[in-house]
This record gives structure tokens, sequence and C-alpha cells, in this order.
């Protein structure tokens, strides 16, 4: 291939000194052909295939790969297949091939074009800062398909995701997601950076000014972290964590997750949470496990006790034990045949602990 300034100097001797393109090829030790194609455009030809090239380690695979893209337009548009899920399935079925050469099958049978990625690369501090983030994602569950609700949490310099499903986002889950990331983290980042959620902002006013909700604010006083909430509509504020989100969706819940309980659900979402600690992010030298070790020791000490998640509501029994809201907001316990304040067994009639209102 010629370089520009050698198709340069082609054009100018032909369009600008009139010479033959015999004279050119002589003064300039090329071929005609050469000259030819300088002369007929100033850009360089791309590079076109005449045949197609042999592929004799993936070609076995291509009915297996084919199987798995159909398998993929019926999932979730978020749940789908990625080329590296894809060649991490065969190669577990004993493909020896590189992992290039099913990126780029998979995309010329998907026959799609793809936007690259425009990014802007960010340093954090260690233990400065985490993002929080919800999604979702289909689950088989006790035989039936069902949406889970999915809550991550990433710290922003090691990258180490925590992953967990809860049934519904409601405030409790929210919190619950926090303590379960915290212990697995072994500390609490100083920062955490959120969308405007209703669990967390009761109203969004100009600026970074939020009127936060209380039982949120007893949250992060228990922890002692900053919050710090992205500009509506600017969810790219907090990329790290979105990434994060469709990374564990492809990665732990492709193929569909078969379990019977949410505590089964979560233990193969912690396994694989544990796993991709071997992971090495692109631009990073060391793993993310290497690079959490040493983000640990900045990370805020865990308090004495971790935070009651449960929602408590005031309630008293009638005399055919149906509960009812107390409308008094007076600490008392509550039992099926009386109420004291004294301290209360450790379980009801039903199993479930006892908890003090107030």
């Amino acid at each position: 291939m010629i370089t520009v300034e050698y198709r340069e100097a082609i054009r100018r001797a032909y369009f600008v000194d009139d010479k033959s393109i015999r004279q050119i090829a002589k003064d300039l030790d090329c071929s005609r052909i050469t000259v030819r194609r300088a002369i007929a455009s100033a850009e360089p030809l791309s590079y076109t295939l005449r045949n197609p090239r042999a592929r004799p380690v993936l070609e076995p695979f291509a009915k297996r790969i084919a199987e798995l893209l159909t398998e993929s337009e019926t999932n979730p548009r978020k749940q789908q297949f990625t080329a590296k899920r894809i060649f991490d399935l065969i190669a577990s079925e004993g493909f020896t091939g590189s992992e290039s050469s099913v990126r780029k099958y998979v995309r010329a049978q998907r026959d799609e074009k793809r936007r690259p990625e425009v990014f802007l690369p960010l340093e954090f501090d260690p233990g400065r800062d985490g993002q929080v983030d919800w999604g979702e994602a289909l689950c088989i569950m006790d035989g039936k398909k069902c949406t889970v609700k999915l809550f991550y949490m990433k710290l922003c310099c090691s990258k180490r995701l925590f992953m967990m499903a809860f049934p519904a986002e409601k405030q409790e889950a929210f919190f619950e997601g926090h303590r379960a990331a915290f212990r697995y983290f072994g500390g609490v980042p100083q920062r955490i950076t959120y969308d405007n959620l209703k669990t967390a902002v009761f109203k969004v006013f100009r600026g970074r000014r939020r009127d936060e909700q209380r039982a949120f604010v007893h949250f992060r006083s228990h922890y002692l972290f900053e919050s710090r909430f992205c500009t509506p509509g600017q969810g790219h504020e907090k990329g790290i964590v979105e990434a994060g989100v469709g990374f564990g969706r492809r990665n732990f819940m492709v193929p569909i997750p078969n379990v019977a309980t949410f505590e089964a659900l979560n233990a193969h979402l912690l396994t694989a949470c544990r796993r991709d600690d071997a992971r090495r992010v692109k631009g990073q030298s060391q793993t993310i496990g290497e690079a959490f070790k040493a983000e640990r020791t900045f990370l805020r000490l865990l308090p004495d006790r971790d935070y009651d998640c449960a929602r408590v509501r005031p309630v008293v029994l009638n005399p055919f034990s149906p509960v009812l809201h107390l409308p008094c907001a007076r600490r008392i316990w509550l039992f099926p045949s009386e109420k004291s304040d004294h301290n209360p067994p450790s379980d009801d009639i039903s199993g479930n602990r006892l908890r003090r209102y107030s």
C-alpha cells in the first residue's frame, strides 16, 4: 500500500505538471497500475476479500452457534446472547479457536452494524466512590417465568460488582441491597451516586438540591456515606454502574436461571460476582480482585450493628385475632393474646419474629 505522500506526488505530477502515466511511473519508480489507482482516487482503496476464508475450527460449531442465536431471539432484548457469551459456551463444549473468530462470525450472522463506544475514561480514588442502580431480568422460578428486580452496586476504583435479586424495588429492598453489598465489600464507600429514585428522593429541585426521604436520610446516617444524585435524564453521570447492569444481566442471567427460590437465585448471583473478581477490566493492569484488595483498606468501616431494613407498621389484634392498624404511635409489643411493654418471646404463633413497633 502506497503512502499518502506518495499518492499526492503522483496526482500532482499528473494533474499539475501534466505528465503522462508512463513518465510518472518511470520518474517515481512504480508500476502504471499504481499510478492509475492514485489518479482515480485521492483516498486509499479499502481491502476487499474476494473469496471467503475457510473456517476449519469454527465450522463444526456453526450449527451450535445458530441454535444459540435462535434461542437468543426469543429472550428479552437485555438478556440475549452476546458473542462473548456464545464463545464461553462453545469453548466449554470443546471449541479451541479464538474469541475474535467467534465475534466476527456472530457479527456476520446478525448482519448488524453497531456504533462504536464513545466515552471519556475517568479516574477514581480508592474507596471514594460507588454507584447504585436497578435493573430487571427474566428468571424461571419454581417452574414459572417471572421478572425479577436486580440491585447493583459497583465500586468505581476497583470495578468490583455486587448484584442481588428482589421481587420489587421497594424501599426495604433498596436498603437490604445496600446492607448486603456493604457486607460483601467489607466496608462502605465514602460517596454513592444514584438516579433520582423515589425510594431516596422525595422531590427534585433545580441543580443538585434534593428533598430526600426521611428513611433514606436515617439509613445514610447509620452508615455515614455521602449521597450524590444525577442530573435528571443524565444517567451517564453514573456510567460505571450503567455498564455494570448490562454486564451482570448478560453474563450472570444468561442462560436464563432456573431456580426454586430467591435464596437460590441470590446464591447463584453471589457466586457469579465472586467469580468475576478474576476478570481484568480493559485499561486496568490488575484483576478486579487484586484492585479490590488495595481499595478495601480505604473503605469506611462498617458500624457495630446492621441497619434494620424491615418496614414496620403499628398494628393491634381484635378479639377475633385479625390484625388491625394501630392509630397511635407509642411503643408496644404485640402478642396473639395480650399487649404489654415487657420483652416478647422470640417467635409468635406463625413462626415470624416479633418486632418492636413505634
